[in-house]
């Protein structure tokens, strides 16, 4: 994948059936859903208040089954080969709209609310086998690339539907015609893609199935949220439908009432949304360097908030204009600042949300991802009806909508800081992210010798203060870095050490008893199987040469044999924080901005080969001549 766009997985068998059958689906469930909701409000004769009764209830049989049945989805998920129980479900769907068929015809309005439910089982089944089936096809480098593509083509699948299905319905005696090719055409199109789908073998064959629903959504309760970062990911993945639904929701009246605008406009701005998040959803390979990078997540709720507030200030008040037309709308005065606050706020919500289910899929057990997808589309359902119960609880309350809209984005700077507090590691990650892509230009090679599970010691050369940092933000795991304790007492620095869990160490002169609290927390880290950095030439070099390697690592693994993995910072000599063209050893003001690095790491060393003069020689061998 290395060099590659993440469009190349278009192109792959084990990713491109998969995505046109997600996509395919996310269609036909709006496209259906659309076209009811136009046939019960304009052409079966009730009146304006019946008519929004059964759009106000629709979502509310739609996400039902969710409640219902995502705990049973996510064991079904796991006993069975996946690739054939996407067949089954297709196999549902087609017979769903099947009987559309019919009641779009018959204009049997109860049929249509079954074929409602079914369409949300349909996403029920198929919600556990969707995301945990993206790690048993890609690789690890390849899984933000295809997250990111996922929920691309997800929003605007949901969009194309939404006008599709909407459009068709309403031509009038050609409409049911229409729409009913339209809704059977695509789930037949989504069952051809879906058997070109590969294997994807059951995670946990052997898994009991729990027949009871509710014990069963109490014991995926237990599966989310015994690892804290990934609760607090699908915290966050719920907070994301939540936000997502009290905007599109409100955005109706919104255009109606602030923006003067018919059916087009609201068009155009759920198209400007879904466009935004299409975007933020694919830059994500390009802003992590194509690994799992939550950093992203502070960046994307941050914009969340910031574009949402602006979305309040640019039309606080209503309007007297009506019934503008998509181009109307774009030529009045204001406009381009309310449409680009509706893309950003979608493209920062991609940044925000990517990360996340990459993350929960790339830290969950593969016999566990099913069901703690279960456990994310149950909270998820939760925070969808939650966020309606807002809405009309603020509406009721005499808010406007640029009020409801500046609700949700100082509750969404609340929950950002909330969850940071929690899991300091997101913003650690954002901190270093940050500061690194904006100081540097970086490069990794062989960075899949880093063992994805259990203890390992990293030894790497020593340039600048940036070093720590540079490692962090390249190495997919979370590392605890050893490092001399002035430099991990620097303010502002100081913060992003102490959450990483960073471990000072002193020199046996100035502080013999900080030493010995260094290698006994070294100890505890390996013991624990984490990851921990250290740089043996203890000390930054003063010529860009490597220093010889302290025999503190061999003290190391004689208490503590673990695999060792060397890596090299090439490049960064010479750019800010190093020592080059000091005399006083001290640093100064950067020569060279936005330096080209690379991050080079060797194959693993076993402990009984790992002595501190040949890990200085394989560090050395890949640093080589660039220093």
């Amino acid at each position: 994948m290395s060099g590659q766009s993440q469009f190349q997985l278009l192109r792959t068998r084990r990713f491109a059936p998969f995505f046109a059958t997600q996509a395919l689906g996310a269609f036909n469930d709006n496209a259906f859903r659309q076209a009811m909701i136009v046939l019960i409000g304009a052409f079966l004769g009730f009146s304006s208040q019946q008519a929004a009764f059964y759009e106000m209830i629709a979502p509310a049989i739609f996400i039902l089954p969710f409640f219902l049945f995502s705990a049973s989805a996510g064991q079904i998920a796991e006993m069975f080969e996946k690739t054939r129980l996407i067949r089954y479900i297709k196999l549902l769907e087609i017979a769903a709209m099947l009987l559309a068929v019919y009641a779009f015809h018959a204009h049997q309005v109860w049929l249509l609310f079954v074929v409602l439910f079914l369409m949300g089982l349909h996403s029920t089944m198929f919600g556990p086998i969707k995301y945990a089936i993206l790690p048993q096809a890609l690789k690890n480098e390849e899984l933000v690339g295809g997250n990111g593509l996922v929920e691309m083509g997800t929003s605007l699948a949901v969009l194309a539907g939404m006008m599709a299905g909407g459009s068709l319905m309403a031509l009038g005696d050609w409409g049911a015609s229409a729409a009913s090719a339209l809704v059977v055409g695509i789930a037949v199109a989504g069952y051809l893609a879906a058997r070109a789908i590969p294997p994807a073998p059951a995670t946990a064959p052997g898994l009991r199935f729990n027949w009871n629903p509710f014990s069963e959504t109490l014991r995926v309760a237990r599966y989310i949220t015994k690892n804290r970062t990934i609760f607090n990911s699908i915290l966050g993945i719920s907070w994301f439908w939540f936000f997502g639904t009290m905007f599109t929701s409100q955005l109706p009246a919104y255009v109606r009432d602030y923006l003067g605008g018919g059916p087009q406009v609201l068009i155009l701005a759920l198209a400007l949304f879904s466009v935004g998040v299409g975007i933020g959803s694919l830059l994500c390979e390009r802003l992590s360097g194509r690994k799992v990078e939550i950093g992203l997540v502070p960046f994307g709720s941050i914009g969340m908030t910031l574009f949402a507030v602006d979305l309040y200030f640019a039309r606080p008040l209503a309007t007297a204009a009506t019934g503008l037309g998509a181009w109307d709308f774009v030529l009045a005065a204001g406009s381009w600042r309310v449409i680009a606050d509706l893309v950003l706020i979608g493209l920062f919500a991609g940044l925000f949300i990517v990360p996340l289910f990459a993350l929960v899929q790339s830290r969950t057990e593969r016999s566990e991802l099913s069901r703690v997808i279960a456990g994310n589309n149950i909270l998820n359902a939760l925070f969808m009806v939650a966020a309606a119960g807002l809405g009309l609880g603020l509406t009721a309350l005499g808010l406007s909508i640029p009020q409801i809209f500046l609700v949700v984005a100082l509750l969404n700077a609340a929950v950002a800081i909330y969850i940071y507090t929690l899991v300091p590691e997101f913003l650690m990650r954002f901190l270093s992210w940050a500061l690194v892509n904006t100081l540097y230009r970086i490069r990794t090679e062989g960075l899949d010798h880093v063992p994805e599970e259990g203890p390992a010691l990293i030894v790497c050369n020593h340039v600048s203060y940036m070093d720590a940092l540079i490692v962090a933000g390249s190495v997919r795991r979370p590392a605890r870095f050893v490092m001399y304790y002035r430099i991990f007492n620097i303010p502002v620095m100081s913060f992003i050490f102490r959450t990483a869990r960073a471990i000072p160490i002193a020199g046996a002169k100035e502080d013999p008893a900080l030493l010995e609290q260094a290698f006994e927390a070294i100890d505890a880290a390996l013991a624990d199987g984490d990851l921990v950095c250290i740089f043996p030439e203890g000390g930054l070099t003063a010529d860009g040469n490597i220093a010889p390697f302290r025999p503190g690592v061999e003290r190391i693994l004689q208490r503590r044999p673990v695999p060792v993995v060397p890596m090299a910072i090439r490049g960064l000599w010479g750019s800010i924080f190093s020592r080059k063209d000091t005399r006083l050893g001290r640093m100064r003001l950067p020569r060279r901005f936005r330096s080209r690095l690379v991050l080079a790491v060797g194959e693993p060393v076993p402990p009984e080969q790992a002595s501190a003069a040949e890990l200085e020689r394989r560090v050395r061998e890949l640093r080589g001549e660039w220093a």
